[in-house]
């Protein structure tokens, strides 16, 4: 009989007990796989910005807005290659549930900067420039809302109000549908035209919510952003200017610290089956205590005993942990398309973290049993009831 043959059937000598177990660490792995794909998704939104883009925001804060005349000035500093400006539009389509994210933008400019990362064909690009009331929406967006070219849709704003109706819907033209030019770019989302925005708010007319540009080096990015900074300092709208990252990981923190999220969730369920899964473990190894001792009689050397504890107590972590990574890495990418959320997967540094911790679940939880055993004297053993 082999170690592996006596590790399995002491696991399994009481079925219902180690089914449980194995249940309750594949449903804790499980959380874990699921919540650091999400984890993993908004870091792909901060890792898929250009090196050499920057953006420019109120220093008070980016929902803050600033003159719209800054964009001019930033063209004409040095190392800019070119500058455009959006809008925070706060849409919804029908449901005040169904957001979309929509940007008014300055339409060449700001497609010119996102060439890499937004996939248009030349028609819509021209039908889009050509209609004020033109709408760009992602792939995924359009889907969900069983929208196409040509469609005619109000989009509500649950920020501004159109002064030409009183009421806070604007109506669009659908003129083109966004794929992501890259793997990891982004395009859930609808942009219109900026003229459309400011022609028709009750405020806000004349100012950019943030101001993007691309260096003519990523080398420059730091001198660039100092210099624009110092250009607006003291000034009605003082400025901050940093990487795209940087501000995607901002926008991003504003639905909370998802990592902090994670960590507490995670935290919450592993250490409760740490605490199952251990007491258990000791309860077994006591229940069997005869057992060990007539191992012991038999000539099985305290470290092959050792070793057969601690290994029940791996092999039990490894059958709740692998088969839940592998179902959570099957659901992230089934969910992946449907969500239209880039970098929604279990990364490899993920898995193993995952699998680093279910190492470290079955040492934890099998090494004091294991020392139980080793330590256990053959007379004791034989004698306890």
């Amino acid at each position: 009989m082999t170690d592996f043959s006596l590790i399995l059937a002491n696991l399994f000598s009481r079925k219902l007990r180690a089914a449980l177990m194995i249940v309750a660490i594949f449903f804790a792995f499980l959380i874990f796989g699921m919540l650091a794909g999400v984890q993993n998704g908004f870091n792909s939104i901060g890792s898929s910005a250009g090196e050499n883009r920057l953006v420019t925001v109120n220093k008070i804060n980016f929902t803050q807005p600033m003159p719209i005349a800054y964009v001019n000035r930033i063209r004409a500093v040095d190392g800019v290659a070119r500058a455009s400006f959006a809008n925070w539009f706060g849409g919804y389509y029908q449901d005040p549930r169904n957001l979309v994210m929509t940007f008014a933008i300055d339409p060449e400019s700001y497609l010119d900067i996102y060439a890499s990362d937004i996939a248009l064909t030349a028609d819509e690009r021209a039908a889009f420039l050509a209609d004020r009331t033109g709408l760009l929406v992602g792939r995924k967006l359009a889907e969900n809302n069983g929208w196409k070219v040509g469609d005619r849709i109000p989009l509500k704003s649950n920020i501004y109000t159109n002064k030409s109706t009183g009421e806070q819907s604007w109506d669009f033209t659908i003129a083109g549908i966004m794929e992501p030019a890259r793997e990891e770019a982004d395009t859930n989302y609808a942009l219109f035209h900026h003229t459309y925005f400011n022609e028709s708010v009750t405020f806000g007319q004349d100012t950019a919510g943030w101001i993007v540009m691309e260096t003519t080096d990523k080398a420059l990015n730091t001198k660039v952003a100092q210099t624009i900074d110092a250009m607006f300092a003291n000034s009605p709208a003082e400025t901050a200017t940093d990487t795209e990252k940087a501000f995607n990981e901002a926008f991003i923190g504003q639905l909370g610290n998802i990592t902090l999220i994670i960590t507490l969730v995670v935290g919450a369920a592993f250490f409760t089956i740490l605490m199952i899964v251990g007491n258990t473990m000791a309860m077994a190894v006591r229940e069997r205590t005869k057992e060990i001792g007539v191992m012991k009689t038999l000539g099985f050397p305290s470290r092959r005993i050792f070793k057969l504890v601690l290994g029940e107590s791996l092999l039990l972590s490894a059958l709740g942990a692998l088969p839940a990574l592998a179902l959570a890495a099957f659901l992230l990418a089934m969910l992946k398309p449907v969500i239209g959320f880039p970098g929604l997967a279990l990364s490899p540094p993920y898995i193993a973290l995952g699998l680093g911790i279910m190492l470290l679940l079955g040492l934890v939880t099998g090494i004091i049993p294991a020392w139980t055993a080793l330590r256990l004297n053959i007379v004791t053993a034989l004698g306890r009831q």
